[in-house]
């Protein structure tokens, strides 16, 4: 524990922005809408807005840990403040956690590809494929991943224009009147929210890989501010198009709006859609995979290449017993309520103890 990580595998300040970015935009941007409109109807817009603030200033309460314990990840920080033993439970916990994030985003994506696209294509083969893939990535070291989480946040971005084409069916009524809903109403809404965002914590693992990590910061923000942007724009245009009732049955808005795409050389859009969203989905699970078996190896000194192994026979396991889009629907919520509690509580915790061991040592 506590190994400096050498320059050469040092990523550029810059790319935090695409590793915050990648991780937050996922599976979530295609289904969120339907799930944050049930508290508060089409004013939960207000709502993305309010759950990115919460982690901004998580971000801010990340940095001002890990800036003050230089070369030093969430592993090291959890046992030096909690010891051996509390520190390395709480860094199976924060593995686990990483660990079913990549589960959920890789089995909504396939169920995704079965119901839209090929309906009696195999779990077993989708889902091997994606992992040897994601393996793949993984051994050619973190520099090869965040070029991943770069790519996978600037080819796709062409699909921020098919925007556009639902605004010629544009309701604008539907978001009157603004603010009509109580402050809890909005704030459960943002809680709703939290599965799109929670990937950030992955900044908790790569910091040390980071050149000049202070300088990073800001990076990270414009990060979330970019993601933020993406939701905001994509739930307006999806409460225009879709009537409020409508939207809260619909499991997939973001699909519908590709549905109705008709351009003279592409009859089916949401076939490239999908397809392209493999790229956004990539970094997603490389990253969140690749901090679960960093936090393995770190801990018990265990080979990252055999964790991974394991890690991919664990996965494709629970995906085959998995089926059926209630059951994936039921982790996923689990996950999001884990994640809720891991960022919206135990990080501010983590900063307040910190920041208690912080004046503690340096009284003495």
């Amino acid at each position: 524990m506590g190994k400096h990580v050498p320059d050469y595998f040092k990523i550029s300040p810059f790319l935090t922005f695409f590793l915050i970015t990648a991780v937050q935009v996922g599976v979530g941007i295609l289904s969120f809408q339907s799930i944050i409109v049930e508290p508060a109807g089409y004013d939960a817009w207000i709502s993305i807005i309010i759950a990115s603030i919460g982690v901004h200033i998580l971000i801010f309460m990340m940095y001002k840990i890990l800036n003050q314990e230089e070369h030093k990840d969430i592993f090291d920080i959890q046992t030096m403040l909690f010891g051996k033993w509390i520190g390395k439970s709480l860094g199976v916990i924060t593995c686990v956690y990483f660990l079913l994030m990549s589960f959920v985003a890789l089995r909504l994506y396939i169920e995704i590809i079965q119901v839209w696209m090929f309906p009696q294509i195999s779990l077993l083969v989708v889902g091997t494929v994606f992992l040897l893939l994601v393996l793949y990535i993984i051994n050619g070291g973190f520099k090869v991943i965040a070029g991943i989480c770069f790519l996978g946040v600037v080819i796709p971005l062409y699909l921020i224009l098919t925007l556009i084409f639902p605004l010629e069916f544009a309701y604008y009524d539907n978001l009157k009147p603004v603010l009509n809903h109580s402050v809890i109403e909005l704030l459960l809404s943002a809680q709703k929210m939290t599965l799109s965002y929670l990937g950030f914590s992955t900044l908790f693992v790569y910091y040390p890989f980071l050149k000049e990590p202070k300088k990073t910061q800001k990076f990270a923000h414009f990060g979330v501010a970019f993601t933020t942007f993406l939701y905001v724009s994509t739930a307006i245009v999806s409460f225009l198009f879709y009537d409020e009732e409508q939207i809260k049955t619909v499991i997939w808005p973001t699909l519908g709006i590709w549905k109705i795409i008709e351009m003279p050389f592409v009859e089916r859009f949401e076939y490239i859609g999908i397809s392209s969203w493999t790229l956004v989905i990539l970094p997603n699970i490389t990253l969140t995979l690749w901090a679960s078996s960093r936090g393995m190896k770190r801990m018990f000194n265990v080979n990252q290449r055999k964790t991974l192994i394991v890690y991919a026979i664990i996965i494709i396991t629970v995906m085959l017993t998995v089926r059926g889009f209630d059951n994936i629907d039921k982790i996923s919520e689990l996950v999001t309520r884990f994640g809720f509690y891991y960022v919206f509580v135990y990080i501010p915790v983590l900063c307040i103890i910190h920041f208690i061991f912080q004046k503690v040592r340096e009284s003495k």
